[in-house]
């Protein structure tokens, strides 16, 4: 099993970046922060990872973090090194503030409500599980660093992620362990390649197929077809959804 490297590794790297709200890729792109490279592909450290919250109810699944979470998670860690906070502390708010930063987020959000799967859990809206009601959500990248081909986010498809032995290492290593131990709750995996890992699981029997939210379209702003996707899911995502309500 490949060893992951965590925040103690790269602590004092971080702590000699200049504390501010968001970075530049040139800031961050750097040797110190890259975890390993084979051929065009490159993983480079981010913090929001590390933190499990193994009673959530809802488990979100993305497959890389992009650039903007990644600046984000690290600007967190800067600010808590900066405040002398415990490392479990920190790993706790690098993954409150890092994940599904930015639009992501908002897009999740709205499709989680379009579903009712707020008012299923009996909070009032779906920003709340990014907020006061955290307990209840867990979310985490297939891979757990920022991936990047030729310097750009990691999309899946080039190449693809199940053909991968690099990248399939990391998610053997990070995510597996965790699918384990989130059976009772509803799998959400954001994007085809995720799924495509998913399905996979649900054929072994490893995960529930009735619990996972196939056809959730990838938030991404990018997804020119996600509002279109999401229509056409719907009506089976509502399915789903309110049978792990009941």
């Amino acid at each position: 099993m490949k060893h992951l490297p965590n925040i103690k590794d790269y602590y004092e790297i971080m702590n000699k970046l200049p504390l501010k709200a968001s970075y530049t890729r040139e800031e961050l792109m750097i040797p110190e922060l890259l975890v390993e490279a084979e051929k065009e592909i490159e993983l480079y450290y981010c913090t929001h990872n590390e933190y499990m919250n193994p009673r959530a109810k809802v488990f979100i699944i993305g497959i890389t973090p992009g650039f903007t979470q990644m600046s984000k998670s690290i600007s967190t860690a800067r600010a808590c090194i900066e405040e002398n906070k415990p490392l479990e502390e920190m790993v706790h708010l690098c993954k409150k503030e890092g994940r599904l930063a930015g639009v992501l987020r908002k897009n999740v959000g709205e499709m989680l409500e379009a579903l009712d799967l707020p008012n299923g859990l009996g909070v009032e809206s779906a920003k709340v599980l990014f907020d006061e009601r955290e307990d209840l959500l867990h979310t985490t990248s297939m891979i757990p660093f920022a991936a990047f081909v030729k310097g750009k986010n990691y999309t899946g498809h080039s190449p693809q992620l199940l053909k991968s032995d690099f990248l399939m290492s990391y998610v053997e290593a990070h995510f597996y362990p965790q699918i384990e131990v989130m059976q009772e709750a509803l799998i959400i995996p954001l994007g085809r390649c995720v799924e495509e890992v998913i399905k996979g699981l649900i054929a072994k029997g490893k995960v529930d197929g009735n619990k996972c939210l196939l056809g959730f379209p990838h938030p991404s702003g990018a997804n020119v077809n996600r509002k279109k996707q999401f229509e056409e899911e719907k009506q089976q995502l509502l399915i789903k959804v309110k049978q792990f309500c009941k």
